[in-house]
């Protein structure tokens, strides 16, 4: 039944591959279609390593494609994996032509929306924020990448319930773990274990930054978020080096003390060229349970996250906004213990529509134009 290869084959273009989010006969990972007299059809399906984690989702995928082709009465998937040099010319496919190891979001053509995420001191939140930004800004429909760069306390993939996954290596082109909708890469995926601790210094840790940011391939995403270690240490500075168009928001609680820290993460940042596109102010406030959200109990005081902001407006001579006040929840905590932020199990809760609000805010205004070549020349005359 021939006749049922090009509807086959159009069909599994429809899917993906998990990791890579291209079509997998655009990968060229389809080997062969047998098509039975009977309608039984045979996909054969290469993988890129021998152990991808994404087997029994390319497998469902391909056979729910081909399954809703008329004249299709069956269908089996079989996994082969592919030779070093198909695995060389995907590397090549995904790389565009591009230099090996230049990193992709400092391009001058970059049209990525890079939000590096900083805080003066550690507990105040940070991480938990940016995980419901991303999902908060995914929700949206964009492509969104988060880069763990808290070196030393990296928690993002257990926030997100990924904590034991290890990424798929293609040649020396690593894949970022897709969860909930994201891309994610952190260096807790890249230990051998994970109770292993990690004892870098400067030249090291710079060196994982870049790793991160180039031999991940990130593929087209619209907006990528890093979580940057407290303080104003090495992978600060490495940031502003390495990614000078990064917008930074900082993130603060209300007490005077953390909001003075705040403010030298935020300075740090314009000391490497970076803007600063806002200040979160973090557990705000707490909705008074017997009186309703008209009640707010300032557990931390008040006033941290607007003075930080309208200290930094003043010091850089631009407008550096209080993006928004988070309130206290429980359920925030909850959903970084179980890998279920709040943003996705109840988007209405106060907390989670603040998070909202701040990722519209962020995102309502797109990469600028700035330095960016636009492929014009001098008309001839």
């Amino acid at each position: 039944m021939t006749n049922l290869l090009e509807p086959i084959n159009a069909a599994l273009a429809t899917v993906n591959d998990p990791e890579i989010r291209r079509p997998i006969t655009e990968l060229k990972m389809v080997r062969d279609v047998v098509v039975g007299d009977n309608g039984a059809v045979v996909v054969t399906v290469l993988l890129t390593v021998s152990g991808c984690p994404m087997r029994e989702t390319i497998t469902r995928d391909v056979t729910a494609a081909v399954s809703a082709v008329a004249g299709v009465t069956a269908v089996q998937v079989e996994l082969d994996v592919m030779s070093a040099e198909q695995r060389q010319a995907l590397q090549q496919t995904l790389r565009g032509g591009q230099v090996a190891k230049e990193i992709p979001f400092s391009r001058p053509d970059s049209l990525t929306k890079v939000i590096s995420v900083a805080s003066g001191k550690g507990g105040v939140g940070k991480s938990s924020v940016t995980v419901n930004l991303a999902l908060a800004i995914a929700r949206t429909g964009r492509r969104v990448g988060i880069v763990d760069a808290d070196v030393y306390g990296h928690s993002i993939p257990a926030m997100l319930g990924i904590a034991d996954e290890r990424p798929t290596q293609v040649e020396d082109m690593i894949m970022p773990v897709p969860v909930l909708g994201l891309s994610v890469i952190s260096i807790g995926m890249l230990k051998p274990r994970r109770d292993q601790v990690v004892a870098w210094r400067g030249p090291m840790l710079d060196r994982a930054l870049v790793q991160m940011l180039t031999d991940v391939f990130w593929g087209d995403v619209d907006v990528l978020l890093l979580d940057l270690p407290p303080g104003t240490g090495d992978m600060a500075i490495s940031t502003g080096q390495h990614l000078p168009s990064a917008e930074v928001v900082v993130v603060t609680t209300p007490q005077a003390a953390a909001a003075e820290v705040a403010e030298r993460a935020g300075t740090m940042a314009s000391m490497m060229h970076q803007r600063v596109a806002g200040v979160i102010e973090n557990m705000s406030y707490l909705v008074c349970p017997h009186c309703g959200p008209d009640h707010r109990l300032e557990i931390f005081g008040n006033g941290g996250g607007a003075g930080v902001a309208a200290t930094l407006s003043a010091r850089f001579g631009y407008d550096v906004p209080l993006l928004g006040e988070v309130p206290l929840d429980v359920r925030l905590r909850e959903g970084g213990d179980t890998g279920r932020p709040l943003v996705l199990t109840d988007p209405d809760a106060p907390a989670a529509a603040a998070l909202i609000a701040v990722a519209d805010t962020l995102t309502a205004k797109g990469r600028g134009l700035a330095g960016l070549q636009l492929g014009l020349s001098p008309a001839g005359r």
